[in-house]
């Protein structure tokens, strides 16, 4: 996939990060892709996210492992949206690697607008897809 990106983060990587390969622990990329995309929301959206009445949950998300990123390496997330439906978000990531100039990590997640007070699918407030839309310029709808 061919994506350019308005939305970067860089990540520290901790020490408890690494396996005994002296790579970064596969199930770590999730948790920088859940980094990635909560401050893309909050640089986004600029509003702290309701979760009780309007939040967003992680209905799937799927990575493909590309390449390995070791303790010292400068590593980056990116974010970006590419679709918008009414009550969903399609994002897509990746973990890019700095040092070594590759990519680690691509995946997308889908995103549910979801009220936790009512325990259901919610429709997504139309002035996040107007920010989002702004942000990306580009978004399938």
């Amino acid at each position: 996939m061919s994506h350019s990106f308005n939305h970067t983060l860089p990540i520290q990587t901790r020490f408890g990060d690494i396996d005994s390969l002296g790579h970064t622990n596969n199930t770590v990329y999730i948790q920088y892709i859940d980094l990635g995309r909560l401050r893309y929301l909050v640089d986004v959206l600029k509003e702290p996210m309701d979760w009780e009445n309007h939040g967003l949950i992680v209905a799937n998300i799927n990575v493909n492992f590309l390449s390995p990123a070791k303790m010292f390496d400068e590593v980056e997330v990116r974010t970006k949206v590419v679709k918008i439906g009414n009550k969903s978000l399609e994002m897509y990531h990746q973990i890019y690697n700095k040092t070594k100039n590759v990519l680690v990590v691509e995946g997308k997640s889908v995103m549910v607008g979801y009220s936790n007070k009512l325990e259901v699918s919610i429709p997504i407030p139309s002035r996040w897809r107007e920010r989002i839309i702004g942000f990306e310029k580009e978004v399938k709808s």
